[in-house]
């Protein structure tokens, strides 16, 4: 029988929203509680706790926790966790709630009622040190560290209870699996070894060879990707999707890879980052990460495999899911095919590397993306998004 690797913090999943029959009473209730409003990143983070995704986390970290994730990527019980999550507001409302109030956490954009918590602390985090751990700068440039500066002076911790799944049960009815669906998914597959690959861009052809080696030597492939939101330029999630669709329906072996998706913001923390992302697929069912090169990096900030270096420096028993450590990747025009750095032995002159600002600009004029780079199905789907484009 089948069996898959167990939620972070060996608990079981610890998803947090409310119970179908108590969110109209909750909500009714929340409406005559203080509001804090929320960046994108922390409705996010929400919406990640609704689905139990952070499992075993039960709210916005302690200073104790916070500290912690920072500096030694543990939780104050012990629980590995190696990036912050946090709730801020300014110093006025903070003020105006006192520890044991109950609030209502709401999207700053909408004004929908998201949550309640249940307030236990009030902190002032030290911006600088959150960035030069988290992030290894403190430069505003780095999308990441911008959000840290830009946020609330004062943190609030607290269990939260979440009364919403936001908007993203009905806007991707086939793509938005929560953990114990993927789970019951995958055991209905017969797979126990299952890899994650992480994605917030259309697949192309050197996407396609990591997942395919993923499959050699393991069960099946989550194809897992970022529903929240984006970067400015980044290709909407419902074009990505039928482009991934599209690769999947001509190029992979039905049965051997699932396409799902997810709310979450990223960070671009790069090897922290790919930490908090196998975290969060063991709570999914994963027994691996595909782990590629500068994996959800932004810049000039982090190694190329730096992301693979940090899954050393773990101790026995952080993490179950494992890195898939692949090299990087592209067409070589010697070997007539797909390659990695760790196979091809030619040089640069003979391989076929397209990063995603220039095919977003030979989208974009309409010239020629090559065959070897790009599938002609998945290219077909781009071309039409960007013709669209004013």
């Amino acid at each position: 029988m089948s069996k898959l690797v167990e939620p972070h913090g060996g608990n079981g999943l610890n998803a947090l929203l409310a119970p179908q029959t108590e969110r109209a009473e909750e909500l009714a209730r929340a409406r005559g509680l203080t509001r804090v409003p929320m960046t994108s990143r922390e409705v996010s983070d929400v919406l990640m706790m609704a689905m139990g995704a952070y499992t075993p986390i039960d709210g916005f970290m302690s200073e104790a926790d916070w500290r912690g994730s920072c500096l030694d990527m543990k939780l104050e019980n012990g629980v590995f966790w190696p990036i912050p999550i946090t709730l801020s507001c300014d110093r006025e409302l903070a003020d105006s709630i006192h520890v044991e109030e109950e609030v209502a956490l709401v999207d700053g954009d909408s004004g929908e009622i998201l949550a309640i918590m249940e307030v236990t602390e009030k902190y002032a985090p030290d911006r600088n040190l959150e960035c030069e751990h988290v992030y290894r700068t403190t430069d505003t440039a780095h999308p990441g560290v911008l959000k840290v500066v830009d946020q609330g002076e004062i943190n609030l911790a607290g269990r939260v209870t979440c009364l919403s799944e936001g908007e993203y049960p009905e806007k991707y009815p086939d793509l938005y699996l929560r953990p114990a669906e993927a789970r019951a998914m995958f055991l209905e597959n017969g797979w126990s070894r299952v890899a994650a690959f992480q994605t917030r861009n259309p697949m192309q052809r050197a996407h396609e060879h990591l997942v395919k080696i993923a499959i050699e030597v393991t069960d099946g492939v989550f194809i897992h990707q970022v529903l929240g939101k984006l970067k400015p330029g980044d290709i909407p999630a419902d074009v990505r999707t039928r482009a991934i669709q599209a690769m999947i329906d001509s190029y992979f072996v039905p049965g051997t890879v699932i396409q799902a998706g997810y709310p979450i913001e990223m960070r671009y923390a790069g090897p922290r980052e790919a930490l908090l992302h196998a975290l969060i697929r063991q709570n999914f069912g994963c027994s691996h990460l595909i782990v590629g090169r500068d994996h959800a990096g932004v810049g000039d900030y982090y190694g190329p495999f730096d992301a693979h270096h940090i899954f050393e420096t773990l101790w026995d028993g952080a993490l179950e899911t494992r890195p898939l450590k692949i090299d990087i990747t592209f067409y070589c025009n010697k070997c007539f095919g797909m390659a990695t750095g760790k196979t091809c032995p030619h040089g640069d002159e003979d391989r076929i590397h397209i990063s995603g600002t220039q095919q977003r600009a030979m989208l974009a004029e309409g010239a020629p993306v090559p065959r070897e780079f790009g599938r002609p199905e998945v290219i077909e789907i781009l071309r039409e998004y960007y013709a669209g484009l004013s």
